[in-house]
């Protein structure tokens, strides 16, 4: 196995508290690439990645955050879903739950390993939200497959945080 086939599944360490994001640009659902960097200077960004469109845990954990969607935005957060599916079911999945926010397909799986995202099950990256500053540093990660809610509420207390009404950073398990 070559040293480039090797790399393309390992999974790198996700960033710790106070660490830069990792740059990345993707499709979104229209099929326009959207990278890291266009996503930074507004104001925080929630980026949660979840395993599949459609399947139960990643239907509540999307339409929560559908439901959440105003409140972060009233606060300045920019959200995005990723995970491996393709534009064309990212586009269904967000018009049949009626997701405001932005999809980005992941599908080689690329961006999961730069984030350190644990693969669920083996076959796909798992639930995992992180919040990142204007600056694009992370000030919250949460990673947990069995309470999809509790993502958003992570997102709704860190965006807070940045935004100058709490203390600190918030990283859970």
């Amino acid at each position: 196995m070559s040293r480039e086939s090797a790399g393309r599944h390992e999974t790198a360490r996700a960033p710790h508290m106070g660490d830069p994001m990792p740059d990345f640009s993707l499709p979104d659902s229209d099929g326009r690439m959207v990278s890291s960097v266009d996503l930074l200077g507004r104001g925080p960004v929630v980026l949660f990645f979840y395993p599949r469109d459609e399947s139960p845990g990643c239907t509540v954990e999307a339409c929560a955050f559908r439901d959440a969607f105003a409140e972060l935005v009233d606060a300045g957060a920019t959200v995005v879903g990723i995970s491996a599916d393709t534009v064309v079911s990212h586009a269904r999945f967000a018009d049949r739950h009626r997701l405001p926010y932005m999809l980005l397909s992941d599908d080689r799986g690329v961006v999961a390993r730069r984030f350190g995202v644990r693969m669920f099950m083996g076959l796909w990256p798992g639930r995992e939200t992180f919040v990142i500053d204007q600056e694009g540093i992370v000030r919250g990660h949460l990673r947990s497959m069995s309470q999809p809610q509790r993502h958003v509420a992570l997102a709704r207390r860190v965006v807070a945080r940045i935004n100058g009404r709490g203390e600190g950073t918030v990283c859970a398990s």
